[in-house]
């Protein structure tokens, strides 16, 4: 059954957004930076160092690794205002959503002494090794393998739309390390400098770069860089993605198409689109609401598989729609190479928008989910 329970910020956690907001007006005014869309937002490691000297990176992460030691729902919080003003989030997004905690679940007592305080500074760049070429969204198919080789493991292979890899320092990778279907799949802390990894940009039909193929040819990964054990990389790989999924970026992408469209419009706007700013400003307070209630019950030590996957399948369809709103209420095919900084970002949510329901998991691959989880609990 659906476990969510409606719920509201607390005033502490009140304060905590009129202070990111604080900063952000003074860290990014208008015109110092190119606003990006959700977490594929612009890559600024200056900006990601003063989130990390704020203690607004790793906030989940413990305290003796480096990290804040702070809820769920108060990452969720400043998440919430950095996707709004469309900031450049891309070098640390990856890190500090679930790389970070990942390896603070999984990992080894050195591994959170050698990376959780890097990540939580915003010292390191993470990127995720899952897709594969001809997998598609079965990833339980992927065929990458590990094999073991004096030193560690020898690593052959490809990883495919592999997002922020070219920028990346490190790489948190599923390989396959022997032939049983899920129980043969292991994740591994990779170097993304050691010798025999290639990565190459795959430019977007936007012009953008951060997709990227990685190929790996022998290359050599020790066995204190695997991340858990042998075998238990399908199991641990489910966790990270309910923390991808079930976050505000799957319903705030759109967020500064929508904030600019906002600000252009007058009283006198026609009554259609001030209806439709409407229900889309209240449909937003809604998912804002879906997201808070899975922050809280991570906070309680749930692990909300079934709801944050509810959430990806509705948020991300919902973001399309708004584009497809304000696009018609727009008038004209709007330019991707416009001085105009609505007309420019509109133009990028058109084209990029219909991935937003692929990446993180294809709509009929969470609908299955969903489905599976339900009639358990029937």
């Amino acid at each position: 059954m659906v476990r969510l329970e409606a719920t509201e910020l607390s005033a502490a956690e009140q304060e905590l957004r009129r202070e990111v907001r604080e900063f952000l007006a003074g860290r990014l005014p208008p015109g110092s930076y190119q606003p990006g869309l959700g977490m594929s937002g612009g890559v600024d490691r200056e900006f990601s160092r003063d989130l990390g000297a704020r203690g607004w990176l790793g906030m989940t992460l413990p305290r003796e690794y480096g990290g804040g030691g702070r809820t769920a729902v108060e990452r969720l919080v400043v998440v919430e205002e950095l996707l709004r003003a469309g900031a450049p989030v891309g070098w640390h997004w990856i890190a500090d959503r679930q790389s970070g905690p990942s390896i603070a679940r999984f990992g080894t007592e050195a591994h959170k002494r050698a990376f959780l305080p890097r990540i939580a500074s915003g010292e390191l760049s993470f990127a995720i090794g899952m897709s594969e070429p001809d997998s598609g969204s079965d990833l339980a198919s992927l065929r990458t393998r590990a094999v073991r080789a004096e030193g560690g493991w020898r690593v052959n292979g490809t990883k495919i739309w592999t997002s922020g890899a070219a920028q990346a320092t490190h790489l948190l990778a599923l390989f396959r390390t022997s032939d049983d279907r899920h129980g043969g799949l292991t994740q591994y802390i990779v170097d993304a400098s050691l010798d025999g990894i290639g990565i190459s940009g795959i430019p977007f039909i936007d012009g953008s770069g951060d997709f990227c193929e990685v190929a790996f040819a022998d290359v050599l990964i020790g066995d204190d860089m695997r991340l858990g054990e042998i075998g238990a990389g399908w199991g641990q790989n489910t966790a990270e993605l309910a923390l991808e999924r079930g976050g505000a970026e799957r319903w705030m992408s759109v967020a500064p198409v929508l904030e600019r469209w906002a600000a252009r419009m007058s009283a006198t706007a026609p009554p259609g689109e001030l209806a439709d700013l409407g229900s889309v400003a209240a449909r937003c307070w809604a998912f804002h609401g879906l997201s808070l209630s899975i922050a809280r019950m991570v906070d309680q030590g749930a692990s909300p598989t079934m709801e944050a996957a509810l959430a990806k399948e509705m948020a991300t369809r919902f973001e399309q729609e708004c584009i497809q709103i304000a696009a018609r209420h727009y008038g004209r095919l709007p330019d991707l190479n416009s001085p105009d900084e609505h007309e420019s970002l509109l133009a990028r949510a058109i084209l990029v928008g219909p991935s937003w329901t692929i990446r993180g998991g294809t709509t009929e691959i969470l609908r299955t989910i969903i489905a599976k989880e339900l009639s358990r609990s029937a």
